[in-house]
């Protein structure tokens, strides 16, 4: 019994200890995914702006969504699988997520900031 249990261990070993870096095929490109993930969370923001009443998500979110999927030449199944798949590497993920926040911020911080002039020129005068 001893011999099949130091088996099973060295098997399970050897199975752990082999990885494949081989993406799958249908697997989205990282650098596209990075893009895609940004885009997402974009549209996410924008749809939690609209009230909350029964099917507005899907009235207004479905053509978003689906935009974003034509831009990118996808689809909403091959997004899930390269979710999976990214997801179950976590340190690529937490690598993808870091130049997601790098890039949504960009995004935010330009909306946010006006430049000193135009505040200027917008307050009257007395």
């Amino acid at each position: 019994m001893q011999k099949y249990i130091g088996l099973f261990f060295s098997v399970l070993l050897y199975l752990t200890a082999c990885k494949n870096d081989k993406v799958p095929t249908g697997i989205i490109e990282e650098q596209t995914m990075i893009r895609l993930l940004t885009d997402i969370h974009v549209v996410d923001g924008s749809i939690a702006t609209v009230p909350q009443i029964p099917d507005s998500l899907y009235k207004y979110g479905r053509n978003k969504y689906v935009a974003v999927f034509k831009r990118y030449n996808t689809n909403d199944t091959q997004f899930k699988k390269s979710l999976e798949y990214y997801s179950a590497q976590p340190e690529k993920i937490q690598q993808m997520y870091d130049k997601i926040e790098v890039v949504l911020k960009a995004k935010v911080d330009s909306v946010n900031k006006v430049p000193e002039k135009k505040i200027q020129n917008a307050v009257p005068k007395q």
